[in-house]
């Protein structure tokens, strides 16, 4: 299908969506946010363009496995005394927030947060050297990125730590004479772990109560640990529940305010070797991961389409993008896709939009895009 006719189903949609919703309440300003990797060497926060966003998120900073406090090194010093003076000189300036944790680390560091989680004295070393570090270098808030709480105990666990923190928060303000640091979460896409052996759900009143938001993640639905092909941040999929639009619904349906809702966004794409040339489309059979070990930056996948000549499709049931070269398929979303993805996230009335990852937009096509495609508060 050609891209203005993708494009015209999918806006007419959204429009339609918005009308049904018959919400007029007023929306607080606009969240534009992208989390910004520090482990990219090549893309200093002086290379961030500030005039697509409102708030930018330093990832990671990980505490201690034992003290749960944060020891910094000289270098990671620097480099968090860069970020954030670089961007307060920026123009536009934005807010920045420190986020703690990722996914980096594999299975140890949910481990680390279920100790610190557990105990109200842990919770509180932690909470009080999180605080020290962002008025330290800087910071306008703390985000939490526990990926992810793994039993319905550490959800409960995870909504006393948020409640002692916003407490902590309110101290340290009213004894600084200071604004309080903003204090907001990324979390799985949807409100339950219904995938999972393990049932389990947020403790939603409480994210509710102690963050000024949660940035939900959807994407990663599908990746190479599967034998078969599919979207990577789906909007919708008739065939599953995981989807952006069933997650962020159970968002809502658990209490969240839309207005507390940040919707994940994606800037890379997930990669396959099929197995069978002439079976490409969603569900095909992989063998493997493809280019990038089964993922690849948006640049990176603009770079492979321009070099190997593939064929490109829109698929309006999901609102995605896949291509597909020989043996090598790719799932990601582009400015296209982005677009009518920030017109779901405003039928909603959401609060905005996030993207994972900073640097791995191409000449800040898919960022551009969106921003121009956030219309609520223009």
């Amino acid at each position: 299908m050609a891209i203005h006719n993708f494009l015209h189903i999918l806006l007419l949609l959204c429009s339609l969506m918005i009308i049904n919703t018959g919400c007029t309440a007023e929306v607080p300003p606009a969240v534009k946010a992208a989390y910004y990797p520090s482990f990219s060497p090549d893309f200093p926060p002086s290379a961030i363009n500030t005039s697509f966003f409102t708030h930018i998120f330093y990832a990671f900073l990980v505490p201690n496995n034992v003290t749960f406090k944060f020891d910094l090194s000289n270098s990671t010093a620097l480099l968090l005394s860069n970020f954030t003076t670089t961007l307060r000189h920026k123009t536009p300036p934005v807010k920045t927030l420190l986020s703690i944790g990722g996914a980096a680390d594999g299975v140890v560091l949910p481990f680390v947060f279920a100790r610190l989680a557990s105990k109200a004295s842990s919770r509180s070393q932690f909470i009080q050297s999180a605080i020290e570090v962002a008025r330290k270098f800087g910071f306008d808030g703390l985000d939490l990125d526990w990926e992810f709480p793994q039993s319905p105990k550490e959800m409960k666990d995870l909504g006393h730590l948020l409640k002692e923190w916003r407490h902590a928060l309110k101290e340290e303000s009213k004894s600084t004479a200071r604004l309080p640091l903003l204090l907001t979460a990324a979390v799985y896409f949807s409100a339950d772990f219904f995938l999972d052996a393990i049932p389990r759900s947020y403790p939603a009143s409480s994210l509710k109560k102690y963050l000024d938001w949660i940035n939900p993640m959807c994407y990663d639905y599908n990746g190479a640990w599967s034998n078969t092909t599919g979207p990577n941040a789906a909007l919708w999929n008739s065939n599953s529940n995981v989807n952006s639009i069933y997650g962020l619904r159970s968002w809502i349906k658990a209490g969240m305010p839309p207005e507390k809702l940040v919707m994940g966004l994606a800037q890379y794409g997930r990669s396959w070797e099929l197995q069978n040339l002439k079976n490409h489309s969603f569900g095909a059979t992989a063998i493997g991961p493809g280019p990038g070990a089964g993922m690849l930056s948006y640049h990176q996948v603009e770079t492979l389409l321009n070099q190997s000549g593939a064929i490109v499709v829109y698929d309006v049931d999901t609102v995605s993008v896949y291509s597909y070269n020989g043996s090598t398929w790719v799932s990601y979303d582009d400015a296209f896709t982005t677009a009518a993805k920030i017109g779901f996230a405003q039928a909603l009335r959401l609060r905005g939009y996030f993207f994972w990852a900073l640097s791995y937009d191409s000449d800040w096509k898919i960022s551009a895009q969106a921003s121009k495609s956030w219309i609520l508060d223009e």
